[in-house]
């Protein structure tokens, strides 16, 4: 693939995430609390996070391993750190979860097909179509941009790691009712922990400047903003909007 080539797939990517955004407030994507039987088959929710988010984890580790990057600065930092994320997400997060919650095989398979295309993006962004600036090596890590970055990334990854912890604990073993988080960013937005991950990738955009990152934020913001607002809605209709307060859905004071 080309240069040329690359950014028409990122065009193309940008445009299936406008669809999503769209239709995403239409259609409440079947898992969690919005899980339906109409979304037929499905499997249980520890092996679905797993093999859903393993794809993008496994393709990033082929195509650094193929590209002649090795351990060069500052790409295998931001390898690193992508991995990092999807490590956890692939394989500490489906068995930190509780109950018998379980996901619909179609939605799961969505996940997987997107995370293979976001692998391929991601890592054509970092190991072939990167920016000029990395030639200069770490010493682009001193930059403002960087800095700022990188900082986003930590402080969104601890939200949203937090945040997962604040929801896995709202029941006691055999409890089945649903609660209103309160704990953490769970004070001002009721998606606390969607409201990490966008800040996380956002972060890793500014930090990498790579369009392909930018894309990846978009595609985030994408997904989780309609649910984020159905979340909320849920929320209001469930304990009512006296308890809900003033929160807002995943951008504390915005929206």
């Amino acid at each position: 693939m080309d240069m040329a080539a690359f950014d028409l797939f990122l065009w193309v990517m940008s445009a299936v995430a406008l669809a999503v955004f769209v239709a995403l407030y239409f259609v409440k994507a079947g898992y969690g609390i919005f899980r339906t039987p109409s979304w037929g088959v499905s499997v249980d929710n520890r092996w679905a996070w797993m093999l859903m988010e393993c794809p993008v984890f496994a393709v990033m580790f082929v195509l650094w391993a193929r590209s002649g990057v090795g351990f060069a600065m500052p790409q295998f930092l931001f390898f690193l750190l992508f991995q990092l994320h999807y490590f956890q997400r692939a394989f500490v997060f489906p068995f930190l979860l509780k109950g018998r919650s379980r996901m619909p095989v179609a939605i799961m398979v969505m996940g997987m097909v997107f995370n293979v295309l976001n692998g391929l993006m991601q890592g054509g962004g970092l190991f072939w179509f990167g920016r000029a600036a990395w030639e200069e090596g770490a010493s682009c890590l001193l930059a403002p941009h960087a800095i700022a970055g990188l900082a986003l990334f930590a402080v969104g990854m601890g939200i949203n790691l937090h945040s997962d912890h604040v929801i896995r604990n709202l029941r006691k073993p055999g409890d089945t009712k649903h609660y209103l988080p309160q704990k953490g960013m769970y004070r001002y937005v009721t998606s606390a922990n969607y409201f990490g991950e966008l800040l996380e990738w956002t972060g890793f955009a500014i930090l990498t400047a790579s369009p392909a990152a930018w894309v990846f934020v978009w595609w985030t913001a994408a997904n989780l903003v309609p649910r984020a607002d159905a979340i909320h809605r849920r929320y209001c209709e469930e304990f009512g909007r006296e308890a809900v307060g003033r929160r807002k859905r995943i951008i504390p004071f915005v929206y």
